[in-house]
C-alpha cells in the first residue's frame, strides 16, 4: 500500500484551516485580471478599428 495511515487518524493541522479560511482570493484576483485584460482588448480593439473605419 503506498499510504498504510488511515487519514482520518491525522490531526487536521491548523495552519491549513486557517488558509481555507480566508477564501480563494488568489483565484478571484486572477480571474479579475483576465477579464479587465479581455475587457481593454475589446475596447482598444473598437477605438482602433471600428471607429477609424465609420468617419
Amino acid at each position: 500500500m503506498i499510504n498504510p495511515e488511515d487519514p482520518a487518524d491525522n490531526a487536521p493541522d491548523p495552519l491549513v484551516h486557517h488558509i481555507v479560511a480566508q477564501g480563494p482570493r488568489g483565484a478571484v484576483a486572477v480571474a479579475g485580471i483576465a477579464t479587465a485584460v479581455v475587457i481593454l482588448l475589446w475596447v482598444l480593439f473598437y477605438l482602433l478599428v471600428f471607429v477609424p473605419r465609420s468617419g
